[in-house]
């Protein structure tokens, strides 16, 4: 779609100006990640350094002072995106709509099977959640209470008439991210519009906070689990980038007087435990809610670590998500609920939902041995600037990736790419 600031990309000059202007407005908004040379640390490190030269045989010295750059802007965009005023009501229409279709899925442990069941033959990591996931079938699944915290991914279509179609590429059911860093960019781009005087269109800049949304979410989920003095357990990797996007739900659950801890799965391994009602504890301290900032690429576990995961989803806890929905997020998944009649089963009922559903679909199609996947692989390969590549992976190194090396790919490792999907 076109941006609508076509005239204001003319003039590098004022672009430059602009940037320069943007970048201290989310410096101090706050819209900041660690930098990748630093990702554990939000200090500004310095470096104290002695030069001794020699002047006319005398020796002296003097220090160096130098300062390392550990946070950094997030990548935003100079400009704000245009959406159609219809297109956005449709996304908010829709979205309890995918919440309820996700916790369907979550608690249909036959559907999840069946879906799954090519997937977890050639992909490990999917296996490994799988095996987790029967194991506390098999146990009895101790937690009463399921939070999704899911975000929608997407993407306008235009269509031929030239109107615009919304079209979701994905739903991110663990570890959705940048709720925090997004309730603060509204102010970056209402600063670059009114510097540009363009006021009328900053006033039009919808205020968002995802973040208190989400802690809401993980607010009510703490209420229901009934103890007061639990605390909410927040999963996140040592070397973390996005800390500042987390920060922000914790701190507003802080301000509800809910407090959460940060542990690694490695700590879980040392200091988690579980008493004769599968309560979690962890430092001698009650956890009510785990929420998830890891765990969803192999990277993220260790032998060790898979155990921890295990620990926690045999736990009364509520796990945000829990191991069931994670797997509702997958790729296959998505592409099964795309096949017609599916919603119909998984929603029985509810035909206006399955039509808001189903509006925002975009083709995905399955690359399984067989005669579909075969016909799939062809398409793909005959006209590459129609289609992309998904794998199952989420996170952001896991973009969808060109066909026109489907050839290719085939002939190297079909197992591997008959567990990606074609959109």
């Amino acid at each position: 779609m076109a941006t609508g600031w076509g005239s204001l990309l003319q003039d590098e000059q004022q672009l430059e100006e602009l940037a320069r202007q943007a970048v201290d407005r989310a410096l101090a908004e706050g819209v900041l990640l660690r930098t990748s040379q630093e990702p554990s640390s939000s200090d500004v490190s310095f470096i104290l350094m002695h030069r001794i030269p020699s002047v006319n045989g005398s020796q002296f010295s003097f220090p160096l002072l130098m300062a390392i750059l550990v946070v950094s802007y997030a990548p935003f965009t100079l400009f704000p995106s245009l959406v159609p005023s219809a297109l956005l009501e449709q996304a908010y229409a829709v979205q309890m709509d995918f919440n309820l279709l996700v916790d369907a899925v979550s608690q249909n442990a036959a559907f999840l099977e069946q879906t799954l069941s090519s997937t977890i033959k050639r992909d490990n990591f999917t296996a490994h959640l799988f095996d987790i996931h029967k194991q506390v079938l098999k146990e009895g699944i101790a937690q009463t209470v399921f939070l999704g915290l899911n975000r929608s991914d997407y993407m306008f279509q235009r269509n031929a008439d030239g109107s615009a179609a919304l079209k979701q590429i994905e739903i991110n059911t663990i570890s959705a991210s940048f709720g925090g860093l997004a309730s603060r960019t509204p102010a970056v781009h209402r600063h670059v519009l009114n510097v540009l005087g363009k006021t009328k269109e900053a006033a039009k800049i919808l205020s968002n906070n995802p973040s208190k949304g989400l802690a809401m979410g993980i607010a009510k989920a703490w209420e229901l689990y009934g103890s007061a003095n639990a605390r909410v357990l927040l999963i996140a990797q040592e070397k973390e980038r996005n800390i500042f996007d987390q920060r922000a739900i914790e701190n507003e659950l802080l301000a509800r007087n809910i407090h959460v801890i940060r542990r690694k799965f490695e700590d879980v391994s040392e200091k988690g435990s579980l008493d004769q009602d599968r309560r979690l504890f962890m430092d001698d301290q009650e956890v009510a809610v785990v929420y998830f900032r890891d765990g969803y690429m192999p990277s993220h576990y260790s032998l060790q670590n898979w155990g921890a995961r295990l620990l926690l989803e045999r736990s009364c806890a509520v796990k945000c998500p829990d191991i069931a929905t994670q797997l509702a997020g997958t790729k296959k998944v998505q592409q099964e609920l795309s096949r017609s009649g599916m919603l119909e089963v998984l929603l029985p009922g509810q035909p206006e939902a399955v039509a808001r559903l189903r509006a925002t679909f975009a083709g995905l199609y399955s690359l399984d041995m067989g005669e579909e996947g075969d016909q799939a692989i062809t398409e793909a390969i005959a006209a590459p600037s129609c289609f992309v590549l998904k794998p199952q992976r989420e996170g952001g190194v896991n973009e969808a990736k060109d066909p026109r090396s489907a050839h290719l790919t085939r002939l190297s490792n079909e197992a591997q790419m008959r567990s990606a999907l074609k959109l």
